[in-house]
């Protein structure tokens, strides 16, 4: 019975020594919590016409953690918002606890040819905000439509030079960056992804969003 029972302890053991480490390497470091990310967005955040397949916040989310993020990507997307329409829902879309915004606003207003200053003044509002909330931001950018004019095209592409010049966030140039232009990669409205268009957008974006997050981890440190 004693050499029986002195085996079950040495078998034991390397099992208790690795229950005890895994268990150590599994607790939440202090200060390195999961980042909350809120997508205020339009109907491309909202997953316009996704009905079986994930919008862009939710694929975000599936693609950062498998790379290992641990995160949360809530989607705070409406179809039909204008960056005033964002502005109005700002703290009620970005509740407490949130560590990084994407904003993703803008295509509806340079398809109804809003005046560039006032999107400008919508945004640096948004920005202001979270500034004074202690958020991180990327801002994806959008493009005037050539039918509106060159004129249109120039004020709205200044819009985001100048709110660089003014605050600090993460740039992210054009949201349907490699989508737009290829057929393929857009629904039968030829205006929001598809599926495929979604993981583009995602995948080219990455970069950006691992910088927000670096942000995030940098602002928690003492």
């Amino acid at each position: 019975m004693t050499v029986t029972l002195a085996l079950q302890t040495a078998l034991l053991a390397p099992i208790a020594l690795f229950l005890t480490c895994s268990s150590s390497r599994s607790a939440p470091v202090p200060g390195d919590r999961p980042v909350k990310i809120v997508v205020l967005g339009d109907s491309i955040a909202a997953g316009f016409g996704l009905l079986f397949t994930p919008a862009f916040p939710e694929r975000l989310e599936q693609l950062l953690r498998q790379k290992g993020y641990a995160v949360t990507v809530l989607n705070a997307g409406v179809s039909g918002d204008t960056v005033s329409d964002g502005v109005s829902r700002l703290d009620k879309s970005v509740p407490e606890g949130t560590d990084a915004l994407i904003v993703e606003l803008g295509g509806n207003d340079a398809e109804r040819a809003i005046d560039p200053n006032v999107t400008r003044a919508g945004l640096a509002a948004i920005l202001q905000r979270m500034k004074e909330r202690h958020i991180q931001v990327l801002l994806t950018g959008m493009r005037g439509f050539a039918s509106e004019g060159e004129a249109y095209v120039r004020a709205f592409a200044a819009i985001y030079p100048w709110l660089a010049a003014n605050y600090s966030f993460v740039w992210y140039p054009f949201i349907l960056d490699g989508v737009e232009g290829n057929p393929a990669l857009y629904q039968i409205d030829a205006e929001h992804p598809n599926a495929e268009g979604v993981n583009v957008m995602v995948r080219r974006m990455l970069p950006q969003v691992e910088e927000l997050i670096a942000r995030v981890r940098a602002a928690r440190r003492p």
